[in-house]
This record gives C-alpha cells, sequence and structure tokens, in this order.
C-alpha cells in the first residue's frame, strides 16, 4: 500500500494523501487527521511525494512524527 501526498492548490489548505492499493488504484483520499493513515505509515506503508518519489525511511519516520 502506497500513501501519495496530493499537491496543494493553496498553501493553506491541508495536506490531502491518496491511498493507493495493491492493486494500484486508488480507492481513498484522506488528510493526516485519518486515523488509519498513520498506523498504515507505521507499519510500513510507502510514503510518496506528489511527483511519485519514494519517501526515504528517515524522513517518513519524521514525518509520522508529526502526525496528529
Amino acid at each position: 500500500m502506497i500513501y501519495k501526498m496530493l499537491p496543494k492548490l493553496n498553501p493553506d489548505d491541508p495536506q490531502i494523501f491518496a491511498r493507493i492499493d495493491d492493486d494500484g488504484l486508488c480507492r481513498l483520499t484522506c488528510t493526516a487527521e485519518y486515523p488509519q493513515l498513520k498506523a498504515d505509515l507505521v507499519a510500513g506503508a510507502e510514503l510518496q511525494d506528489a511527483d511519485g518519489v519514494k519517501m526515504t525511511a528517515k524522513a517518513a519516520k519524521a514525518f509520522i512524527a508529526t502526525l496528529p
């Protein structure tokens, strides 16, 4: 499973994530407040930026620490 950070249209907008399932389809979009987001990332789901570049393990761990 992959969570992809979608581009923001306005810097004040909340960050939106698209969950890409193992079959390559996006079935869910959410904000950082979605409880399953943090749980999936802690369990090893991949985190990508808007261009599809995988975040390093260190950067992903630091990002997870900022989630509510």
